[in-house]
């Protein structure tokens, strides 16, 4: 038999009410080394209707979560019963590290646009001539270069200025940057304390009136997926279509 897994968590002996899992599953608890697991019997390795069989995902996962802070996994994570044991003896020190980390936490989302500032300025010399491979390689390793440089200085500043607007609420944080020819897209995930997600939500609104030109989205607060840090090394994880 294989199972579908949501979430590894910690001090949970039994479930409340759960709502049905994916594919309409019913949903039970596993424990292994300590370690508490929701998982439902999973009958194929393929899963049609994504949207409803993720929302069902996240409904269990959030259930977990008004009682305490798991680890979710990711969508379509299907493995075998011994597959599980050995990855959970194998990693125990691990995923229970990833416990500690999250613990008593909750995950804020920022999504932001506005306009690009401060582009790396063009090379010098806009080529006239066709030029070979070889330096055509070269100068687009160093345009790439040069991106990528902007880009980490992009990152290191929005996080300089949410620290300083967010002092002492930030437990982690995971910027992703998505530059496009005239924006500036970002995802930022923060990890932060449950008791904190009010005060997060008033210092990050209060921040927001200070850039104008900018679009933010404050979204939370969610189960820690951006920390949950779980690899199942199966070679085979999930099958969507």
């Amino acid at each position: 038999m294989k199972l579908y897994v949501y979430c590894l968590a910690e001090g949970v002996d039994s479930l409340p009410l759960f709502p049905r899992g994916v594919s309409g599953a019913r949903v039970r608890l596993v424990k292994l080394e300590g370690l508490s697991l929701v998982v439902s019997a999973c009958t194929g390795d393929v899963f049609h209707q994504f949207r409803k069989n993720g929302l069902a995902h996240n409904a269990v996962v959030r259930t977990v979560f008004k009682q305490t802070t798991p680890l979710p996994c990711r969508y379509g994570m299907i493995v075998t019963d011994k597959q599980l044991r050995n990855y959970i003896s194998t990693h125990k020190q691990a995923l229970r590290d990833n416990l500690a980390h999250v613990r008593g936490g909750a995950e804020m989302t920022l999504r932001i646009s506005g306009p690009r500032l401060n582009d790396p300025a063009a090379l010098p010399g806009g080529q006239r001539k066709p030029v070979g491979p070889g330096t055509k390689f070269l100068l687009d390793k160093r345009k790439e270069i040069r991106g990528e440089e902007w880009l980490s200085a992009q990152k290191a500043e929005l996080s300089a200025w949410l620290d300083e607007k967010l002092p002492g609420l930030i437990r982690d944080e995971k910027i992703n940057l998505a530059p496009q020819e005239r924006a500036l897209l970002a995802r930022v995930d923060h990890l932060v304390d449950r008791s904190s997600v009010e005060q997060y939500r008033e210092k990050m609104g209060a921040a927001i009136q200070e850039r104008p030109e900018v679009r933010f989205m404050v979204s939370g607060p969610w189960p820690p997926y951006s920390f949950a840090n779980i690899e199942l090394e199966f070679s085979r994880q999930f099958g969507v279509s």
